[in-house]
């Protein structure tokens, strides 16, 4: 008995990732969910250097001043709660002082520049078609840092503007790296505050305006983790309290799915070593100081030093 529709999947014939691919992610939550992993397994990766960013617009206006080495200024910055902030970057830049977010986010725009130009592949994860239009300066942002709400008008873009963002994405991103493989994916988190049926909405033109980006060409790839989170685990249990976000059994099946699919069997062995190392890592003795552990501790470091002589840039800190 079968009790369980499964998402057919099917690898790609080239552009696998192993561990001398450099990964770059972008997107909402659900890219922080799995860059996590790839960091726990020791890939070379950075997710989201300005935080969160949420829809296409936003990982657009990232791209492209970092491609184009557009820095921001002292006007770009905005105070609200005792914290400045800047609407293209999620909360999590926001400082107390003007000099030090205005550092951090020409740091990264260098950062990402670099990024873009040596990565392998280019992740993206979009959760929502729905933003936000800053009055004042008539400008899409990426976070509104609970700033007044009539500062702000919402709108939900079509799939033309999101197609089109994501084609200038590419287009940008491929101008200083031609190599480089495109991996979409769209959020399973629900976006219920802008209302059940207006979520399905954004969710239908995000989907459809990828396949639109993603089917004619080569090096351009989907994976269907909303489709796994909506139909192969349609029950609450694989859900957060909140009833929206994808828990920790959920997030651990879709990354199985995907390390299937997008993996190289090299990488799923040393994987499965990495893995054994950070689990022995964890344990906890019972007597510190006795031999058997000490044993335990040698064997482990000497594990440790095998793996970086292969991968000298693993580090188990």
């Amino acid at each position: 008995m079968k009790l369980q529709t499964e998402i057919p999947l099917k690898s790609p014939q080239h552009n696998q990732i192993d561990y001398s691919s450099k990964l770059l992610l972008f997107g909402s939550c659900f890219s922080e969910n799995i860059g996590a992993k790839f960091e726990y397994f020791k890939f070379q990766n950075t997710v989201n250097p300005f935080g969160i960013l949420f829809h296409p617009l936003a990982i657009e206006n990232l791209v492209t001043r970092a491609i184009n080495k557009d820095y921001y200024s002292k006007n770009e910055l905005y105070f609200h709660n005792e914290q400045w902030s800047c609407l293209d970057a999620h909360s999590k830049l926001n400082t107390a002082s003007k000099e030090d977010l205005l550092h951090s986010l020409n740091y990264h725009i260098d950062k990402t520049y670099d990024q873009l130009k040596s990565a392998t592949h280019v992740i993206i994860t979009l959760g929502t078609g729905w933003v936000y239009r800053h009055i004042a300066s008539d400008k899409i942002v990426a976070n509104c840092h609970k700033l007044p709400q009539k500062h702000f008008l919402k709108e939900l873009l079509s799939v033309e503007q999101i197609t089109e963002s994501l084609e200038a994405i590419v287009s940008l991103i491929k101008s200083v790296n031609p190599e480089v493989s495109f991996l979409f994916t769209v959020s399973p988190v629900r976006h219920i505050k802008d209302g059940f049926v207006e979520n399905t909405q954004s969710k239908s033109h995000l989907l459809t305006a990828i396949h639109q980006v993603v089917e004619p060409r080569e090096q351009f790839y989907y994976f269907p983790s909303y489709e796994i989170m909506m139909d192969e685990l349609r029950d609450y249990r694989f859900y957060k309290s909140d009833m929206l976000h994808p828990n920790t059994t959920a997030v651990n099946y879709i990354w199985e799915k995907f390390t299937t699919v997008w993996l190289s069997k090299d990488a799923l062995e040393t994987l499965e070593k990495v893995s054994s190392i950070q689990s022995r890592k964890a344990h906890r003795p019972f007597n510190s100081n006795s031999q058997a552990h000490q044993d335990f501790l040698n064997k482990l470091q000497k594990d440790i030093e095998n793996l970086k002589l292969e991968y000298s840039f693993f580090d188990f800190k």
